[in-house]
């Protein structure tokens, strides 16, 4: 996907608002496909640019048809499909670039959702990934306290393993905070302050599960 510009992604997206579930640019996303209007979206996207938009309803408890979504979002381009029995999908996602809603189109005979979207504040999503220099001394005890409060396993040989960009990226994605602390992650200018609240959020985690259980 190298020498993209921003003029090269559909300016009109199905979008896919899936709470809990982050998407970020070079990340990205294995997806298990089965609700009728998600598999027309898929099948539609094939046939097409392969692309979706991965964004969170603002409200996780709204079971509503059409919940509101947060405005911004991430493009993402299927590159890997696979039709499983039971009529289901399995896609990869890859993250591409963030976009913000402009407004969203009518229905008309399709059953999922498009928006109209604009990416001109998010073209450096594009370029690779510069090296940040997480503070790693400090990140990976922090992250090994927080996946054993949660019960969580990791692979710690691929961790320390990746580099810096990878890694945030990817605990950025799997850690399992709230939506509302997905978005902002999302929404972040840049790789340096995405580390900087991972951090932040890890150490908030730790500190909530330590008081529940009544630990100091």
């Amino acid at each position: 996907m190298n020498n993209l510009s921003l003029e090269d992604f559909p300016s009109v997206l199905p979008i896919f608002p899936l709470s809990g579930v982050l998407l970020l640019p070079h990340g990205k996303l294995p997806l298990n496909i089965f609700e009728p209007r998600y598999l027309q979206m898929i099948e539609d996207s094939m046939s097409s640019h392969r692309m979706i938009g991965m964004v969170q309803p603002i409200n996780s408890k709204d079971i509503d048809h059409i919940p509101r979504t947060y405005p911004t979002g991430c493009l993402g381009k299927i590159t890997s499909f696979s039709e499983v029995e039971d009529n289901r999908y399995y896609i990869t996602l890859t993250g591409i670039v963030r976009f913000k809603i402009i407004n969203e189109m009518p229905f008309r005979d399709l059953l999922y959702r498009q928006v109209n979207v604009s990416y001109t504040d998010f073209q450096s999503d594009l370029l690779k990934p510069s090296e940040i220099g997480l503070n790693r001394e400090i990140l990976l005890p922090a992250l090994k306290n927080f996946f054993k409060m949660r019960g969580l396993s990791a692979n710690w040989d691929v961790i320390n393993q990746s580099n810096d960009s990878e890694l945030l990226v990817s605990l950025a994605m799997i850690c399992p905070f709230s939506s509302t602390e997905k978005q902002a992650l999302l929404e972040c200018s840049n790789s340096e302050t995405r580390s900087e609240m991972l951090l932040t959020l890890i150490e908030m985690a730790q500190h909530e599960t330590r008081s529940k259980k009544g630990l100091h």
